[in-house]
């Protein structure tokens, strides 16, 4: 092992086309979105819409700087160099931070995911084995975790388009229904109307929208390892609005038409809940195989981008240096290693909270995200002041509409923290959030203080 090498750049076309598919396909949608739904009834569809928008400036955002520069510490260190070192230790070690407690929600999902299969056995079991699994794949090299998001992603996608396929069915011919009766979509306003929780219903679902997209931004970090970053990357970026249509407001679109919303996701995957309210067994098993494939891909992303994080903040001396620690493979072992160690709290809390785990941790890993998100929009605001007017002409990727969309985007995470508060289900993430704030602020000074007796 040696500090000396460098990142490989083995990330082709195609992994960042499915990694970026991948990060906005997770445990979000497949587990998450029923509590959106619980929230909101079928105006959660206008939650996703309006959450997705304000994500896909974020990423354009995004996506101008890592195409004009690069790097693969990515808005860590686009945060650094635009808004001084300290915002950018803080937001590295954020975006740290959101990935483990992301990873946790996704390894829970997955005991959540098994323990349907094998409910004799405890949660924490299956936690702790996918954690071991997880690490040991991250450690191989990089081109490996490219293909292997490419087969775990098109898998996912392939899912989704069956399930809408034949939820279009049951909607228009009622193929696999108990009378045969097609069912329409008047399940959507029959129970309560459209807005049955009124507005509210639809600010309240706005952070769960939020979470479902949390990870996305693991995109700009390919930057470092893509030999191509500026083809692949506006690829990947430009294709976020087509998926989010697709694969978050059609997915919900159909689950919510082919069953009452009330009942969706009171046990599990509210896609599996869909086969099973159908009465179709084997495609309930077959869709369970497919969440739990997501959900592998969720972590394995989580403790991608956490661990390039990690290695591009130790370059900057704003991490322990054995963190630069290479492997023959090009992996930096050392932040891999450490990120298991971190998921190991989420074997702890599936042990002592198993009933509450999922909804404390998303609700933490969304404020942490919008936190990360909210640095993407300041820094990258920064960038275009001090790029002249001819470079700003220059730009390859440029966001549009700027700078009203950026104002709109940050305005709305600002909302989304708000109203994380605002609920007293997810008021202790505020807290929590705040805290992880005041804590890096006091690391920051400790370490200032050290180097000052150097």
């Amino acid at each position: 092992m040696s500090q000396n090498e460098s990142l490989k750049r083995h990330l082709k076309v195609r992994h960042i086309r499915f990694m970026a598919l991948g990060s906005a396909i997770g445990t979000g949608l497949f587990y998450g979105s029923s509590d959106a739904i619980r929230l909101a009834g079928p105006a959660v569809l206008l939650a996703y819409m309006v959450a997705g928008a304000a994500v896909f400036v974020v990423m354009r955002a995004l996506g101008e700087m890592a195409v004009h520069h690069p790097v693969a510490g990515s808005f860590g260190r686009y945060a650094s160099d635009y808004l001084g070192p300290f915002a950018g230790f803080v937001t590295g070690w954020t975006y740290c931070f959101e990935m483990v407690i992301v990873a946790i929600a996704d390894v829970t999902a997955f005991g959540f995911y098994m323990s349907s299969w094998f409910p004799e056995v405890a949660r924490w079991v299956w936690v702790l084995s996918v954690v071991f699994f997880i690490a040991a794949l991250n450690l191989l090299s990089v081109r490996v975790f490219g293909e292997l998001e490419v087969w775990l992603s098109a898998l996912k996608v392939a899912a989704i388009i069956a399930m809408i396929a034949a939820g279009c069915a049951v909607i228009v011919w009622g193929v696999g229904t108990a009378d045969g009766v097609p069912t329409g979509i008047s399940n959507l306003w029959q129970h309560g109307g459209l807005l049955p929780f009124g507005w509210e219903g639809v600010l309240l679902a706005l952070p769960l929208a939020m979470f479902s997209f949390g990870g996305i931004e693991v995109i700009g970090i390919t930057a470092g390892e893509t030999d191509n970053p500026r083809k692949a990357l506006p690829k990947a970026i430009n294709s976020v609005p087509f998926r989010i249509l697709i694969f978050y407001v059609g997915t919900l679109f159909v689950l919510m038409s082919v069953q009452p919303w009330q009942q969706i996701g009171s046990g599990g995957s509210p896609f599996v809940g869909m086969f099973e309210h159908l009465g179709i067994g084997w495609a309930a098993i077959a869709f369970n195989v497919i969440v739990i494939s997501a959900s592998l891909s969720a972590i394995n992303s989580d403790v991608f981008g956490a661990g390039r994080m990690m290695y591009d903040l130790s370059r900057q001396r704003q991490a322990p240096r054995s963190f630069q620690s290479i492997s023959s493979a090009g992996i930096p072992w050392v932040t891999v290693v450490a990120m298991a160690f971190a998921l190991l709290v989420g074997v702890l809390l599936n042990y002592l909270i198993p009933d509450r785990v999922f909804e404390v941790i998303a609700s933490l890993a969304t404020f942490a995200t919008l936190w990360v998100w909210m640095a993407i929009l300041v820094a990258h605001m920064s960038m275009r002041r001090r790029l002249s007017a001819d470079e700003r002409k220059q730009l390859a990727f440029p966001l549009f509409l700027y700078p009203a969309s950026s104002i709109f985007a940050l305005l709305f995470m600002v909302l989304a923290i708000v109203l994380i508060g605002y609920s007293a289900d997810t008021r202790i993430a505020l807290y929590a959030g705040i805290g992880w704030l005041v804590l890096l602020g006091v690391a920051w000074k400790l370490m200032a203080a050290s180097r000052s007796r150097q």
